[in-house]
């Protein structure tokens, strides 16, 4: 859970889908993040809680030095940090998840590029008895929600703050 348009919309519509939500934010290391903030948001928005775990050590001791050692690079002008960070936030997901005795996981990825299948890829290798909610790829979410107009009226709708 990020505390944007898209995992704000996607929190309250799986309350309003009958899910109890427990929202999940890593810290990776962005800059001026305001996770208490985050935290606050997600509950307003239905969340029985967030847990936000800084990650950053383990993320650049175990994901970020072998991406450098190994000149992962893309097109030889993109670094993958973004790319990289799905493994340890799946990972970490998938640890709340089990310890919350949670069936589900749910993500805000988008189809326009590659992170649902490696927040999904990782998570079934990690834990194949826990399934995947997309709702991006679900039917009834994109019919709803057509691009950012209908995100932001249902945000006003619902009294999600921006």
């Amino acid at each position: 859970y990020s505390g944007g348009l898209d995992t704000s919309v996607i929190l309250k519509w799986l309350c309003e889908k009958g899910f109890d939500v427990i929202a999940f934010c890593a810290d990776v290391g962005q800059h001026h993040e305001d996770f208490e903030a985050v935290k606050a948001k997600a509950v307003s928005c239905g969340a029985l809680k967030c847990v936000v775990t800084d990650l950053r050590k383990e993320f650049v001791e175990h994901y970020v030095f072998e991406a450098v050692k190994c000149n992962a690079i893309y097109e030889a002008r993109y670094l993958l940090g973004t790319s990289i960070a799905r493994p340890v936030i799946s990972k970490e997901m998938v640890r709340i998840a089990e310890e919350e005795g949670a069936m589900y996981v749910a993500h805000g990825a988008t189809g326009k590029g590659n992170d649902q299948v490696r927040f999904e890829m990782c998570q079934q290798a990690l834990a194949p008895k826990i399934s995947t909610i997309a709702p991006w790829r679900d039917a009834e979410f994109i019919e709803s929600f057509k691009g950012r107009k209908d995100l932001l009226a249902y945000c006003t709708k619902h009294g999600i703050p921006e």
